[in-house]
Order: C-alpha cells, then sequence, then structure tokens
C-alpha cells in the first residue's frame, strides 16, 4: 500500500484520462473527486476504475441510492434517481465518487456491479428496497431491509411518514397480520424563527 496520497488534481486528471468521453462529469471539491458516467457506460467505467494501473480502485466501500425529487422542485429538471458509489484504491492510497443518474423516472434501472465487486450485494439490494432502484444482472435483487409484505420504497421522497400498511397479532388467525393504515395523516407545520437577531450573540 502506497503511504502517500496521490494530489486531489493528479487523480482527477487521471480518471477524466482514464474514462474518456464515459465522464459525463469530473468535478473535485474539497479535495474530493467526484464523477458522473451515463447508465449505457456504468459498468464499462466501473470496470476502467478498478483495472486501470493509474485508478487501481479494488474496493467498494459504499453504495448508495438518491432520491433528488425535492431539488428537482426548485429548478433542475434532471433524472430523479442516481446510485452513489465510493471507491478505495488500498494499493494507491486514493478514493473517488461515481455517481450514475437512472435514466427512467418510473422504472429507475442501473446496471449491477457486482461481477467487479462482490461486495455490492447487499449494497444494491438496500438501494432496491428503499428506494426501488433496479440493479440489471444482480442475481438475487430481493428485498433486505423491510418485510415481505411491505408495499413501497421508504426512502423516496414522496412515501408517507406513516407507511402504506401496518401489522398486528390476530388472536383468532393466531398469526400476523397486514392492514391498511389507520393513523390520521397531519401536517405538520414548521416553527417559525421571527427575532431578527436570531442565533447572534446576546450582549
Amino acid at each position: 500500500m502506497s503511504d502517500v496520497a496521490i494530489h486531489p488534481e493528479a487523480l482527477r486528471d487521471a480518471v477524466a484520462l482514464t474514462l474518456g468521453d464515459k465522464a459525463l462529469n469530473v468535478s473535485l471539491a474539497k479535495d474530493e473527486l467526484t464523477v458522473v458516467v451515463a447508465p449505457e457506460v456504468y459498468l464499462e467505467a466501473m470496470e476502467l476504475l478498478r483495472d486501470a494501473p493509474q485508478c487501481r480502485f479494488e474496493q467498494l466501500i459504499d453504495l448508495c441510492g438518491v432520491d433528488y425529487s425535492t431539488y428537482r422542485e426548485v429548478g433542475t429538471d434532471g433524472p430523479r434517481y442516481a446510485v452513489v458509489s465510493h471507491l478505495l484504491s488500498v494499493s494507491l492510497n486514493q478514493r473517488v465518487r461515481v455517481k450514475v443518474f437512472c435514466a427512467d423516472d418510473d422504472l429507475p434501472v442501473v446496471p449491477s456491479v457486482t461481477g467487479v465487486w462482490s461486495g455490492a450485494n447487499w449494497f444494491e439490494r438496500e438501494a432496491f428496497d428503499l428506494y426501488g432502484i433496479v440493479f440489471d444482472g444482480h442475481s438475487d435483487l430481493r428485498r433486505i431491509l423491510t418485510d415481505y409484505g411491505f408495499i413501497g420504497h421508504p426512502f423516496r421522497k414522496d412515501f408517507p411518514l406513516s407507511g402504506h400498511v401496518e401489522m398486528r397479532y390476530d388472536p383468532e388467525l393466531r398469526r400476523v397480520v397486514y392492514e391498511p393504515v389507520t393513523i390520521e395523516p397531519r401536517e405538520i407545520t414548521p416553527r417559525i424563527i421571527r427575532e431578527e437577531d436570531y442565533g447572534g450573540l446576546h450582549g
């Protein structure tokens, strides 16, 4: 393992050179490198990041889904769902964040990277469970955190706080049953701070 990490600008240039036109964007903020790739080249780009001599990202250390619906309401019109991965090169002591947006909001799909890093297995199942993102090529894509009878994807921004179903033990049936939620939805009004010097120093 290298004790000295490559300079962030040099890493940015190396990753940009490796990916070429497969990268939609390569940006550096606070010494952290983020790469955006299109879904149709996502798998190929990830293999390059793993195998290229100047990259050698041997480990996938995290993968998660993101729902950008709230951001889109304030002016952006891009895709709603994204998958974000964090890769680590142990041998070169460097990291990169890779973001891919799903092309279809109604059926968000990206290729699975379990064939590149086997550790992506449970991460992708979690993103499928919580966001409804489908990972094409995953060998066992099923829910991992919610129950078998669960309806919907709880990390989506439009998922109701009360959920869709509730469960209870039925003594007559002698088993757990699922029923529509009986909780009345309520609107929570945020407290508004009106003091002009709120948060400032008081003499």
